[in-house]
């Protein structure tokens, strides 16, 4: 038998060599997984048995073809919320948790004023965003909507025993019936150009279903239907905000300053100094 440690060594050399981003984190990730601990404490394990070892490597060669670890161990953390993921729904990235921030804010701010937050998450996906505002603003009514029926199957799994409020259905359509009322809209849409097909993550381009990837050739179809969208359910003053690619630091902000539409529009960067998403008011 080997030591934690040593088996922990062994892998992450492999998943480095695989072009894996987070060799050492993943490696050790997955044998908390197995092991039913977690990372943290894989410091006071002291030998790795026979099956467990087994049940691991396999585990490190499905991480090695570059399948998501997310995938692997079933659930992606986000803030202060577990999810549950898998093949048909968008992991996760740890960059959206602030526009998530950023639109908990925003809600808490709403209830500061003395006033019930509406806020409404289009392109919920896994639905996390939705569940970190509830589980954070546990005062604000969340709306979410999603297109990609199996994607919408794992947003009603991590948003049962909540109060959102999930429907299958397309941003561009979903939730008339809050127009003009809505205080905070959030969304993580698709935003991949096309082109850029080569350049994404195998465990995206390979992993994620597309609908949640790409967006035309430029990348910003599903942006200009929110910033339409926008205008439709936020009341005067509501406060819009929207997750975009690093190199779309000036061309997804301009889809919102075209024509004066929209106020206070800026773009905001993450914690790695890279344009990552934009916020906007609309009009009083």
């Amino acid at each position: 038998m080997a030591s934690a440690r040593e088996v922990v060594r062994e892998a992450s050399g492999r998943l480095d060599a695989a072009g894996v981003a987070s060799p050492d984190h993943d490696a050790a990730e997955l044998l908390a997984h197995v092991l039913g601990t977690t990372r943290g404490q894989l410091a006071v394990v002291a030998d790795v048995g026979p099956e467990a070892a087994s049940r691991y490597d396999a585990l490190v060669v499905r991480r090695a073809a570059r399948e998501p670890l997310q995938h692997l161990i079933g659930t992606a953390w986000f803030r202060h919320v577990s999810v549950q993921v898998g093949p048909g729904v968008f992991v996760p990235r740890p960059e959206t948790e602030l526009l998530a921030g950023w639109a908990i804010d925003r809600a808490r701010e709403v209830i500061a004023a003395g006033q019930v937050p509406v806020v409404v998450d289009l392109c919920t996906g896994s639905g996390v965003i939705a569940r970190s505002i509830a589980d954070e603003v546990p005062d604000a009514r969340v709306f979410a909507v999603e297109l990609d029926p199996a994607a919408h199957a794992w947003a009603e799994r991590n948003l049962a025993g909540t109060a959102v409020e999930l429907r299958l259905g397309d941003l561009a359509t979903a939730f008339d019936e809050l127009a003009g009322q809505v205080d905070v809209l959030v969304s993580n849409p698709p935003y991949v150009p096309l082109e850029a097909w080569e350049s994404v993550a195998p465990e995206a381009r390979d992993h994620d279903p597309h609908l949640a990837l790409f967006s035309g050739d430029d990348g910003l179809d599903a942006i200009r239907v929110i910033a339409d969208r926008g205008l439709v359910l936020l009341r005067p003053g509501g406060v819009v905000g929207v997750e975009h690619a690093d190199a779309q630091g000036e061309s997804a902000p301009a889809v919102f300053s075209r024509e004066g539409r929209w106020d206070e529009v800026r773009d905001h960067r993450d914690l790695a100094g890279r344009p990552r998403h934009l916020t906007a008011r609309r009009p009083r």
